[in-house]
């Protein structure tokens, strides 16, 4: 049975006992995309409604996190999609306003989402077999703070450690984004991962692997060095960015075609809206990426 996932920790605890900000793969990839919504999403910390696709998503990750508590000769697809409805259940128990995306249980779009849920789940298992594998770990909650002080905090779907050491890092992709924005956006994650891994276990994975269940389609790609270290430099420039900008709450806005899809456009000078009064650097720190921003 897999490892259950144990926390990676480097200091995330101020003296007075708070927890300090951080910076997640996905906080990251806001400011890179646009300092703007890094503010809504980390500091104003606006809500937002997530997505069919989205929920769909964090499901499907559910469901294929609690197939790997299984014994391994119980993980085939009729077991995975057994899996489905209880892992919506509970997502709702905890998340009641998901169900406003449906009209009631009997709404038959809810049908048809369920079931291509479960065609995500099938196509999980044209990629690989699960019962020939047994993960290190699932759903690893890593954090570590770099020489510089910036501290790095994140969640990684899956960790695999072949009998020889070597370490390979999985992540699943079920949604629809762009596929050069979300390939881009995808590798700076894993790499994100890579270097946290690197810094608290001291060792760089072997591989990182991409899978796009969607398309029924992986993307493997072996990091380095040179290449992590280039990589914890630029988290450390991004991260001073932000500070710079939280001293005084200038989050410029950076206008491309992603903006169709924010939750936030009417709240955007770009688009001759008015942010909400800048509150201020958060304190305490706003928290980790959730399940919903890891399913683009």
């Amino acid at each position: 049975m897999a490892e259950p996932a144990q926390a990676v920790t480097g200091g995330a605890l101020r003296d007075d006992g708070i927890r300090r900000p951080a910076l997640s793969p996905s906080r990251a990839s806001d400011f890179k995309q646009c300092p703007l919504l890094y503010r809504f999403r980390a500091v104003d910390r606006l809500p937002e409604t997530p997505s069919k696709a989205q929920v769909r998503g964090t499901v499907v990750h559910s469901v294929l996190e609690r197939l790997f508590g299984l014994p391994m000769a119980e993980r085939d697809p009729a077991r995975a999609r057994a899996l489905l409805a209880p892992a919506w259940e509970d997502l709702l128990a905890r998340q009641p306003e998901l169900g406003e995306l449906f009209d009631g249980p009997k709404d038959p779009e809810l049908t048809g989402w369920l079931e291509s849920a479960n065609t995500l789940l099938d196509a999980y298992f044209e990629l690989e077999d699960p019962r020939r594998l047994e993960p290190d770990a699932c759903e690893l909650r890593v954090e570590t703070e770099l020489e510089s002080g910036v501290l790095l905090r994140g969640f990684i779907d899956r960790v695999d450690v072949a009998p020889t050491g070597e370490i390979r890092l999985v992540d699943y992709k079920t949604g629809a984004a762009p596929r050069e924005i979300g390939e881009a956006k995808a590798m700076f994650q894993m790499k994100f991962y890579a270097l946290v891994l690197w810094r608290t276990r001291g060792e760089i994975p072997r591989q990182l692997l991409l899978m796009y269940l969607a398309s029924k389609q992986s993307l493997a790609y072996t990091p380095d060095e040179t290449e992590l270290r280039r990589f914890e430099r630029t988290l450390e420039a991004i991260w001073q960015a932000i500070l710079k900008a939280g001293k005084t709450g200038d989050f410029r806005p950076n206008p491309s075609r992603l903006c169709d899809y924010c939750d936030h456009k009417e709240l955007c000078p770009a688009f001759g809206g008015t942010p909400p009064p800048y509150p201020g650097w958060p304190e305490p720190d706003p928290g980790p990426e959730s399940v919903l921003d890891r399913t683009d």
